[in-house]
């Protein structure tokens, strides 16, 4: 179980799954998250994000008569290409990564009610994009959202340290000596498309993960999953 009235698919049986359900599908990648983070961390976020966001909305769908709410097992893969430098990144393209939403979303409505996929990875931006318009022009209910917070910064610095360091401390290397590439993103998105992250950060590390903290990372997730309920109960 994902959480009171929110169900974790693959651990359902058949029967369990319900009618017409909204099926959240969490997607990430499988990257460099410098010396300190695991190459899991934007799966993992958006996995937490799309449990606690499916928790909120089996409540509010539950008290409104509605219908289910489940969490897909996630994606662990998507384009990520920028971080080929490093060892441990697997990225299966913009191209692949279409085909495979494309299939699921398909494959996905022949029972589910909506589909929203929950993204933790910037790199698969362009691609939601153009799946979500290709699968509506088909007459699918699809959106995408992502688990970013104001302010946050790009790639493995304070935001995302601090997350990991509530979701999973284990997987939490030192991080007191990592230093990054701190420039805004706009300035570096350049460089980054040209020469890769290597090139821009030898560390891996767009940001800063000083003074990251479980509480602050309690704190921004809970951000995340709030945002991710508004925008889906708004319909976007």
């Amino acid at each position: 179980m994902t959480g009171a009235g929110g169900r974790d698919l693959g651990g359902a049986a058949w029967p369990d799954v319900g009618a017409a359900p909204l099926v959240l599908l969490p997607t990430g990648s499988t990257e460099q998250h410098g010396p300190h983070l695991p190459l899991s961390t934007d799966t993992l976020i958006a996995q937490a994000v799309a449990d606690r966001a499916a928790k909120a909305l089996s409540a509010g769908a539950l008290s409104a008569g509605a219908g289910p709410v489940v969490v897909a097992p996630a994606l662990p893969y998507g384009a990520s290409g920028e971080h080929a430098g490093f060892p441990g990144t697997i990225s299966i393209g913009h191209e692949a990564l279409h085909a495979v939403l494309v299939e699921t979303v398909r494959s996905l409505a022949l029972w589910a009610g909506r589909v929203v996929l929950v993204n933790g990875h910037g790199g698969n931006v362009r691609t939601l994009d153009a799946v979500v318009g290709r699968m509506r022009a088909e007459g699918h209910d699809v959106a995408w959202v992502g688990c970013g917070v104001p302010g946050g910064d790009a790639h493995a610095g304070f935001t995302e340290t601090s997350v990991m360091l509530h979701l999973a401390p284990d997987l939490v290397r030192p991080h007191d000596g990592v230093t990054g590439e701190t420039r805004p993103l706009a300035a570096l998105m350049p460089d980054l498309v040209a020469r890769g992250v290597r090139a821009v950060s030898p560390s891996g590390v767009l940001g800063d993960p000083a003074g990251a903290s479980a509480e602050r990372g309690r704190e921004i997730l809970e951000a995340m999953a709030a945002s991710v309920v508004r925008r889906i109960g708004g319909g976007s």
